[in-house]
């Protein structure tokens, strides 16, 4: 097989950045390990900035996220009892976010995909990138018991962190750079309407909570537990009345309880790794960069990514300069840094950290009060959450 973009993984950013390159003319094919069911299911992010909802209607993907998606205007922080609400349009000049859970962006990419555009393979195993640094990169793959290449003239490793495309990069060129935070996210699905029309982010002495939801009749709700839990040692009761009491107030909002579908601990880590292209291999998403999920960043990113791409290899093959390729790392990395600035932020500013003197608690509920005593402060977080611009 021989195609221009050989594109690994078929989340967010490998079928958005295959939409982008059919758009522009440019013909690609993605390869993914699993099949398409797992794609269509697996539960990660739900929060769209301004620039994604926007990229996704001009590539054509937008219908059902306009019809079913929730726009928010803003989200309410919460500690010692109070709320308080973060206005993002009247801070940011009418900007906002949407809630439309990744597994829905996924199955819009791959119905158009398959409908319009060029081959997707599913339980395609990528098993490596070679010859990255000549003008002939290939995927080795594994599809239907027999082992195949896809020769191309550029990769992008959309992959995810645990895939191949990175391991591609020599080792003496790569940097990393990395945090392991202490805790994690104990996260639930529940049958139960939200208890609020937009996301709380809670800052308690016991810890973090947030609530959230995938829809008007589904909620999404998450604990900050001990990194290595195990989200079966929690009842459902016992989550309950955990989420009850850090999420408390002094008025009377009253927590929604409901039938909890699904648990999971998801842990906490940055990560990015240095450049993001090698040669005619490109990384992009969490093949190149992780962020914890307090600052809604992680699926934004990788949008942030693709969309650099696309428009560096649409220049390409229109003018023949390099010159927007040969600036991909770098101009990804400005923004990624500032998504892992204000992700890091955000967590510290929330979470308590298992040991946390009484000095340091006091210093956390300073930043709130001066969070949200300062508009020069809640405009910056308001710009950070509804998202950096691309490029």
């Amino acid at each position: 097989m021989r195609t221009t973009v050989g594109i690994i993984g078929a989340g967010p950013a490998g079928l958005l950045l295959a939409r982008l390159l059919h758009n522009a003319g440019v013909d690609a094919v993605v390869l993914e390990g699993r099949d398409r069911s797992y794609v269509e299911r697996r539960q990660r992010a739900g929060i769209l900035e301004q620039g994604t909802t926007d990229v996704l209607r001009a590539a054509g993907a937008g219908e059902r996220m306009d019809r079913e998606g929730l726009r928010h205007d803003g989200i309410e922080l919460r500690f010692a009892g109070r709320r308080h609400r973060v206005d993002f349009p009247a801070l940011t000049g009418g900007r906002s976010v949407t809630v439309y859970a990744q597994t829905e962006v996924c199955k819009d990419l791959i119905a158009l995909q398959l409908k319009e555009g060029g081959p997707l393979l599913f339980e395609a195993e990528a098993l490596a990138v070679e010859g990255a640094d000549t003008d002939r990169p290939r995927i080795r793959f594994r599809h239907e018991g027999a082992e195949e290449v896809l020769e191309c003239d550029y990769v992008v490793g959309c992959d995810g962190f645990r895939g191949v495309s990175r391991q591609a990069v020599p080792a003496s060129l790569s940097r990393v750079f990395e945090r392991t935070y202490p805790f994690g996210w104990l996260g639930i699905l529940a049958d139960v309407p939200p208890s609020h029309d937009e996301l709380v982010y809670a800052r308690h002495d016991r810890g973090f909570a947030l609530l959230s939801m995938r829809s008007t009749s589904v909620s999404r709700l998450y604990l900050q537990v001990p990194a290595g839990t195990d989200a079966g040692s929690w009842s459902d009761e016992e989550i309950w009345d955990e989420l009850e009491l850090r999420l408390e107030t002094a008025d009377d909002w009253v927590l929604r309880r409901g039938p909890i579908t699904q648990k999971s601990v998801t842990p906490m880590r940055s990560f990015v790794h240095e450049p993001m292209r090698y040669g005619r291999l490109f990384l992009a998403g969490d093949a190149a960069h992780i962020v914890p999920p307090t600052g809604a960043k992680g699926l934004n990113l990788a949008v942030g990514d693709v969309v650099t791409l696309a428009r560096a290899l649409t220049h390409e093959r229109r003018t023949g300069s390099a010159d927007l390729l040969d600036a991909y790392s770098a101009t990804c990395l400005r923004r990624v840094w500032q998504a892992e600035r204000f992700s890091y932020d955000m967590t510290a500013l929330l979470h308590r950290a298992p040991g946390a003197t009484p000095f340091e608690d006091r210093l956390q509920l300073a930043r709130l009060e001066r969070l949200t005593a300062s508009r020069a402060a809640e405009t910056d977080l308001a710009e950070a959450y509804t998202g950096f611009p691309f490029g």
